[in-house]
């Protein structure tokens, strides 16, 4: 089971504000996937990889398109960072909730573009998930991410291989936390990439509700056990 203890402090970390963020970052990258030309939201290093076969094939309009989201991830995690360093003192609302607001905007806008301006919607939807990987990096203190997979399977594995070898129940703990993020991160893509094949591109509005639950979860103060 994970670990049963009350949250004091921002909602920010907590376990139930990670749940929607997560599942929000995986529906992002099946949608984008299925629904907008086979790029990735959140997996920057595919796109990289994709940019540079179609480079060395001479597709020129292939690489631009797996390109662009990359250059958008890059200036999302720049803006989340100045809007941290601008709003970072606010009171009546934190900055953290800021970037969700804009978020939500981002990808209820997406929700109009045809498909024959998908790479403008890649875009906006790479460029809201950096600023949730920036803006949302931690849960119960722990370092995890919310649109990717690979850093907290890193994290799990490790914490497993610390209660394995040395008999931490608390690394235990831990590594479940791990794979219950990376299993809430897998719904998330099979629902986003399901959707998106049947409902088109205004499914991406499933994403806006997910994220503005851990929006108004972020105004309580703790979390109960």
């Amino acid at each position: 089971m994970l670990e049963k203890l009350r949250h004091h402090g921002q909602m920010s970390d907590a376990l139930r504000t990670m749940v929607f963020l997560t599942l929000s970052g995986g529906f992002q990258d099946g949608y984008t996937y299925m629904g907008r030309g086979q790029v990735f939201a959140n997996a920057q290093t595919g796109n990289v990889i994709l940019f540079g076969v179609h480079l060395c094939s001479g597709e020129w309009a292939a690489a631009l398109r797996y390109l662009t989201p990359v250059v958008a991830f890059g200036a999302g995690v720049y803006f989340s960072a100045w809007v941290r360093h601008r709003f970072g003192e606010g009171r009546r609302l934190h900055w953290r909730q800021l970037v969700l607001g804009i978020e939500i905007l981002l990808l209820f806008a997406v929700g109009f573009l045809p498909n024959t301006l998908d790479i403008a919607a890649n875009v906006l939807v790479s460029f809201v998930c950096a600023m949730q990987v920036q803006a949302f990096r931690k849960v119960r203190g722990n370092a995890y991410a919310s649109t990717m997979c690979i850093g907290n399977l890193r994290s799990g594995v490790q914490c497993l291989f610390d209660w394995r070898h040395n008999g931490d129940a608390a690394a235990l703990r831990k590594a479940l936390q791990y794979l219950t993020i990376i299993t809430v991160f897998a719904v998330g893509a099979v629902f986003g990439s399901l959707l998106s094949q049947t409902v088109g591109v205004r499914v991406i509005w499933c994403s806006c509700a997910l994220l503005a639950v851990s929006f108004f979860l972020m105004f309580s103060r703790e979390e109960e056990a």
